[in-house]
């Protein structure tokens, strides 16, 4: 009776898929009737053989059922009764039959990849199901650019595929085709290989690697899961200096981010840090492919897909710089895509720039207004308005949101140079070079900011006004909202000066108060400023007061300091948190900043942009086989 198995070929495991023998179980079995003989590397996957020992049948190789499914993921075993076979050894014949059987596969494999895209292609013995994936992933390796991205989008679209299909292209396609995957929307997660095991690490990040000084962690009564937080937060400002990230991949920092990763899976906090720290490291090119080959590509892809929208965004930026292919900017610590995330055909015709202000950050200043009833919360409701709101109303804008540190008070103690670093001057001129590395003043560019973000965003235009290499930003500004923004100053800062002997206010605060010279003399240059380049400006001022903490009522910017005077100024009752968080889709602060954002780049979003003509290669992949 004669016994049909199968094998599935994997990078990471043998698995035995056929029918278990009469009192053998499958894991018995496959000791008891082999050893590992070592694997066979076949046009990127594995093919694991074995050396038969001892089985009451030969066992002998079906080479016509290699020859149908040889560019299947796996291959069929037969066994036929020993007085059928011949004289010679089960041990060498089964060897021999086998490397006959991964020779031809080699040889099908090279001439697939070497013919051009003919019908010299057709005559290849594969399946009609099969043929398009191999198609594909031929000219995810073309020479012609334009072919090698129209092959990722195709491959990214393959819903209905077998589960082996999936795993034989990941373990053959290459860095470029996998990072074109994961920045692919709804991709199959299937297109990319597990991370490789990692072996356990002691001390975790106290010693990075090492037996380092496990008496700290005994000494303090600190949780663990905190310690690697601030641990993590220290990494990743180092993994901001280009000699430091160098320094992290070699010492094993990608494989011991991934452990940690996977060990605090319940921690949002943690996985940001991690995320934000691949995302610098994928700044430098020379590191990308230490990136791929530790398997962060499809914890990435995995990461796009979270409904979280910080973990996304993260993700989002950490992909974009692997990305070269089809991205040229490069997004710097601090400098978040909320739109679009993923590979579009959609062409960008400018761009939309969210800056926060005092105590805010790039994700929670944006999001919708909080009801006080939960129960009447819209279903809708969302964390980030420009990234759902205002990308679904004006899909071709590329939507950008910044973050920096900043804080009320300097009671800690700090470092001496933080002062510098904290002021409007120093913020200025590094969010600029940031947003020039991101490729800001490329296009068209509106600029809504939050409190003392709009006081930032007037230093660095007055600041690209004077720097010859910046001065496609000042051209290509259409349009700003300024959102409370302290233009005279902020009663916020009057009270904490008053308090000053309490609070200790930070720079920040300090540069707010009315009396501030660097504010007026920004104030009247800015105005000059506009007034010679034509900006067009909206402004909203709030007409309620602000709780700060439990017992401080305070009305934080007066409206005569939030109307510049030029342009159109709007009061609403809204407080100064919410008067940049809009109650819905349909509310009146929401809708009439996206008719001032359409109507400050009408002509951007007008222009129709010429169709290029496809590549006579990328043409014949869009067409052959397009049913697989």
């Amino acid at each position: 009776m004669s016994l049909t198995a199968r094998w599935i070929c994997s990078s990471r495991a043998l698995a035995w898929a056929g029918p278990a023998a009469k009192g053998y179980n499958r894991s018995r079995r496959v000791r008891k009737i082999g050893k590992y003989a070592g694997p066979v590397i076949v046009g990127g996957c594995i093919f694991i053989t074995y050396e038969i020992l001892a089985l009451g049948e030969n066992v002998t190789l079906d080479t016509q059922a290699v020859e149908q499914e040889k560019l299947n993921s796996y291959i069929y075993v037969y066994t036929i009764p020993l007085e059928q076979q011949g004289l010679e050894g089960i041990t060498s014949k089964a060897r021999k039959e086998l490397q006959r059987a991964v020779k031809r596969l080699v040889q099908a494999t090279a001439e697939m990849f070497s013919w051009p895209l003919d019908e010299q292609y057709m005559r290849l013995d594969v399946e009609d199901h099969e043929s398009g994936l191999w198609l594909l992933l031929k000219q995810t390796q073309s020479a012609v650019k334009p072919a090698r991205v129209q092959a990722v989008q195709e491959l990214a679209k393959k819903h209905h595929w077998h589960d082996y299909q999936y795993r034989t292209l990941a373990q053959a396609c290459d860095q470029k085709t996998s990072i074109g995957l994961a920045r692919s929307q709804d991709v199959d997660l299937r297109f990319f290989l597990c991370p490789p095991l990692q072996k356990v690490i002691e001390g975790g990040l106290w010693c990075f690697g090492g037996n380092g000084l496990p008496y700290a962690q005994s000494l303090s009564s600190v949780p663990s899961e905190k310690v690697e937080s601030f641990c993590l937060q220290a990494l990743a400002k180092h993994s901001k200096v280009p000699s430091h990230c160098d320094k992290i991949v070699m010492n094993g920092g990608l494989q011991l981010l991934q452990k940690i990763y996977q060990l605090r899976h319940d921690s949002q906090k943690i996985q940001r840090n991690i995320i934000r720290t691949i995302g610098n490291l994928a700044l430098h090119e020379h590191l990308h492919s230490a990136i791929a080959q530790s398997g962060w590509i499809g914890i990435l892809a995995e990461v796009m897909k979270s409904p979280h929208v910080i973990q996304a965004s993260h993700a989002a930026r950490a992909l974009a710089n692997l990305d070269r292919e089809t991205v040229e900017e490069k997004y710097e610590d601090g400098v978040y895509i909320l739109h679009p995330q993923f590979r579009t055909s959609q062409p960008i015709k400018a761009d939309v720039l969210f800056i926060h202000g005092l105590l805010g950050a790039a994700f929670k200043t944006w999001r919708q207004k909080d009801h006080s009833d939960m129960e009447n919360k819209d279903t809708n409701y969302t964390e980030c308005w420009p990234k759902t709101w205002l990308a679904a109303d004006c899909p071709s804008l590329r939507i950008l949101s910044v973050e920096y540190d900043s804080h009320l008070s300097d009671w800690r103690s700090k470092c001496p140079m933080e002062n510098e670093r904290k002021s409007l001057a120093y913020r200025g001129r590094e969010l600029l070079t940031k947003l020039k590395a991101a490729g800001v003043g490329d296009r068209p560019v509106v600029w809504v900011a939050h409190s003392m973000g709009g006081l930032l965003v007037k230093k660095m235009l007055l600041d690209a006004s004077e720097d010859p290499e910046m001065r496609s930003v000042v051209q290509n500004t259409q349009g700003i909202v300024f959102y409370s923004v302290p233009h005279s100053g902020s009663r916020l800062a009057e009270y904490s000066v008053s308090a000053r002997f309490l609070l200790f206010p930070s720079v920040e605060v300090k540069e707010l108060s009315k009396d501030s010279p660097a504010l007026r003399e920004l104030n009247n240059n800015f105005t000059k400023f506009i007034r010679e380049h034509e900006v067009n400006i909206l402004s909203f001022g709030e007409m309620l007061p602000t709780y700060i903490g439990s017992m401080i009522k305070l009305h934080v910017v007066p409206l005569n300091s939030a109307d510049l005077g030029i342009g159109d100024f709007i009061p609403l009752d809204v407080n100064h948190l919410n008067i940049c968080k809009p109650g819905s889709r349909d509310s009146f602060l929401y809708q009439r900043s996206l008719k001032f954002i359409k109507d400050a780049l009408a002509k951007e979003l007008k222009r129709t942009i010429p169709r290029i003509p496809m590549s006579e290669e990328a043409t014949t992949l869009y067409c052959i086989r397009r049913e697989c």
